[in-house]
């Protein structure tokens, strides 16, 4: 180990001497100097010094920045980054990732860049996984700048998981919105209706059963079979409030099957609230006052009137009875005459 250390040592001097002018030498060397960093970082790394390891490839970025050689530059710091990545914190291997993915693109390396992001989102995933959501919603904008939906799509749905998993919902839906456009742009349809299940499972998480027959009327043309039925059964139990009906579909073999987070989010789902039957048939327990409109007492005061005098008024068309005609008295009086 100590003779690598020596080693290491020997290339920072001679990089050192690159770095330096001379008459017969105006200008460093940077790519001489950095390609020597490099060896002694590599030095380092057999001897097990993991911090000076790192340091070197620091310089050498340096000096491959200063010679503009960008490739190079970015690959230094990626180097550093996957040693470091036990010796730096989070917000450290975080900008270094960012800084190093900005080299790649300066390069013109657009897929180096999204790939570099997507190793440090996994180095962060486990222990600060907000900020590998992060690289992952930019890597997949690197992807889809450059005309690579597959890799795009890869990295969009890692993000997706992960704020679901963060119980993030209101960002889990804009970021699963994101998704599906990357698979409509790649024409690849049955992922759509799949992930229509998945936004309808985060909407009612969100407690927003509206919003979930929104997503499902927007997205719902994708989806086959399995899918519709469940779909189906889910808002019909929602809307129906029937906490049972709620239940079996969240537990249905096609949720199941999704990825763990979204099987995960349908146990955690609050089911509805079953209302008593009285209620209904009824009016439901502190319930709004129906609207009575504030002139409803006078017009009812009017109508009461109204309808007094119409029973007290005497009607002009009373009926007349008349007496039976004494026809038989008026014929005796004329044969007494």
């Amino acid at each position: 180990m100590s003779t690598k250390i020596e080693e290491a040592l020997e290339h920072i001097k001679t990089a050192q001497k690159y770095l330096k002018t001379s008459v017969l030498r105006w200008k460093p060397d940077f790519d001489s100097a950095a390609d020597e960093f490099c060896q002694a970082a590599q030095c380092y790394r057999i001897a097990r010094d993991l911090k000076q390891a790192r340091d070197c490839y620091y310089r050498a970025s340096e000096s491959y920045k200063k010679n503009r050689s960008f490739f190079h530059a970015a690959k230094a710091l990626e180097q550093a980054l996957l040693v470091g990545k036990e010796l730096s914190n989070a917000d450290e291997l975080f900008n270094l990732a960012l800084e190093a993915s900005s080299l790649y693109q300066q390069h013109g390396s657009g897929d180096s860049a999204a790939g570099l992001l997507d190793k440090a989102g996994r180095i962060l995933e486990q222990d600060t996984p907000q900020l590998a959501v992060k690289l992952y919603q930019h890597a997949a904008d690197i992807s889809a700048n450059e005309s690579s939906q597959h890799q795009g799509i890869e990295y969009i749905s890692k993000a997706s998981r992960l704020l679901v998993r963060l119980e993030r919902y209101d960002e889990a839906v804009d970021n699963l919105r994101r998704e599906i456009g990357f698979h409509l742009e790649a024409n690849n349809l049955p992922a759509v209706g799949r992930l229509c299940v998945a936004i309808v499972l985060v909407q009612l998480a969100r407690g927003d059963t509206v919003a979930a027959e929104k997503s499902y009327k927007e997205w719902g043309g994708h989806c086959e079979m399995a899918e519709v039925q469940t779909l189906d059964q889910l808002l019909q139990a929602y809307d129906e409030e029937d906490p049972d009906s709620a239940r079996k579909a969240l537990r249905s073999p096609f949720i199941r099957s999704m990825d763990v987070e979204y099987s995960r989010l349908a146990n955690c789902i609050p089911l509805p609230e079953p209302l008593d039957p009285m209620m209904r048939a009824g009016v439901r327990e502190n319930a709004a006052p129906s609207y009575v409109s504030p002139n409803a007492s006078t017009s009812a005061s009017v109508e009461h009137h109204r309808a007094y005098d119409e029973e007290n008024e005497e009607s002009p068309y009373e009926p007349v009875t008349y007496g039976p005609k004494k026809i038989e008295e008026e014929d005796e009086d004329e044969e007494l005459c």
